[in-house]
């Protein structure tokens, strides 16, 4: 096999890892912890909403809100296979999904206030 052949080789690999076509998957192994952790997280979420006390507090949404925006990062992550597609896949994704939780937010925090007014 000659130099140019070899080069061109390289290139065609490099290219096809580039455009996001070659990457490992996750072994099922790991798709076993990540079901594990999803299960332990809404178990956390279900105990959390039981205790009276907890549910009366000012931390209740905000801690369940946080628990589903941690799920909703792994799921997408692992079973929607984002941690192995391209980065500008990743870029288009979690752009909004940014400028949308920052929103929410916002909102939240604005609507709290106006209802303590009251």
């Amino acid at each position: 096999m000659d130099n140019s052949s070899m080069h061109a080789e390289s290139v065609s690999a490099e290219q096809h890892h580039v455009m996001g076509e070659v990457h490992e998957h996750p072994t099922w192994k790991q798709y076993k912890w990540v079901a594990l952790i999803l299960t332990l997280i809404t178990v956390g979420e279900v105990w959390v909403y039981y205790i009276p006390s907890f549910v009366a507090g000012p931390l209740f949404v905000p801690t369940l809100l946080i628990l589903s925006a941690i799920k909703f990062v792994i799921v997408v992550m692992f079973y929607m296979h984002l941690k192995y597609d391209h980065r500008l896949f990743r870029v288009l994704f979690t752009g909004p999904l940014i400028v949308a939780m920052c929103t929410l937010l916002a909102l939240m925090f604005l609507f709290s206030k106006l209802s303590l007014t009251r």
